[in-house]
């Protein structure tokens, strides 16, 4: 579950200390470094997500859309991103912790990572504008958060931590500032709520029209691609992913042809515009 910085990434990272901003010394394609490379001597039980909580209060919206204008220009707000970051630092992975605090925090970990590297490039129309595929900065892969002295990517973070928890909902909570992505909370996930929360945002993904519609006459199930990309961690198969979807559904009719993982599927477009309050049409339905 580790990536181990390398001799240039930890100069890397004492430069970035030094000159008190880690994306100031990163050129195209070299690692971005956010956080802190300091002693690991927190337990995940013990972090403290409410300065997440109250920016992503203050900046986001009930359908997940973010007001990056107005928290690129306050450098308060910035600052205090930049804080909680720093803060997940000190996080020892492997020290004794409860399975909902661990999804909290590596949930919290990926939404704020993704947010603070779009803040860092806004204004901009897409998290694809900064995805090279063969030589420059990818922000799912250069991106990466210092936890315990080790650097965790995006990509990392997702595939290897928490796909492999074997819970499907994390693909309704973790966002990639895209409006075709599941809404971005806006509260933090919590031990003691995170069961309650991926619920809720697992019915609210399904309720949208963006991401599901059932036509009962043809028996068709229209999904959001992510149940394309990643339908294996929801079931072996198409019928055992309906079913793994069939409760949170947002009427009788899709539910029981679900459960009974009967039907045909279809995957729908993706919308991989920036999820920006002020280029905002029209709100998720």
């Amino acid at each position: 579950m580790k990536v181990t910085l390398s001799l240039s990434g930890v100069v890397a990272i004492a430069l970035a200390v030094l000159m008190g901003n880690s994306s100031d010394v990163a050129q195209a394609g070299d690692p971005v470094w956010v956080g802190q490379n300091v002693r690991a001597s927190v337990s995940m039980d013990q972090v403290d997500h409410r300065p997440w909580d109250a920016l992503l209060k203050k900046h986001v919206d009930a359908d997940g859309y973010v007001n990056y204008k107005a928290w690129h220009a306050s450098s308060t707000d910035r600052h205090a991103l930049t804080a909680y970051l720093n803060s997940l630092s000190q996080v020892n992975p492997q020290a004794e912790a409860s399975r909902d605090a661990t999804l909290a925090f590596w949930i919290n970990a990926y939404n704020a990572v993704t947010v603070h590297g779009i803040l860092r490039e806004y204004p901009t129309t897409s998290i694809r504008n900064h995805t090279a595929k063969l030589f420059g900065y990818n922000i799912w892969k250069d991106l990466k958060l210092i936890v315990a002295g080790q650097g965790y990517s995006l990509e990392h973070i997702e595939h290897q931590i928490l796909r492999k928890m074997n819970e499907p909902r994390i693909h309704f909570a973790i966002v990639c500032a895209s409006i075709g992505c599941p809404r971005l909370l806006n509260e933090a996930y919590t031990a003691k709520a995170v069961q309650t929360q991926l619920d809720t945002n697992a019915k609210d993904f399904f309720a949208r029209q963006q991401n599901f519609r059932y036509d009962a006459s043809s028996r068709r199930f229209y999904l959001s691609s992510i149940l394309s990309w990643f339908g294996e961690d929801f079931g072996s198969s198409q019928s055992a992913q309906l079913q793994t979807i069939a409760k949170w559904l947002p009427d009788r009719a899709s539910q029981t042809a679900a459960q009974n993982g009967s039907g045909s599927v279809s995957f729908m477009d993706y919308n991989w515009n920036l999820n920006d309050q002020s280029s905002r049409r029209v709100a998720r339905r």
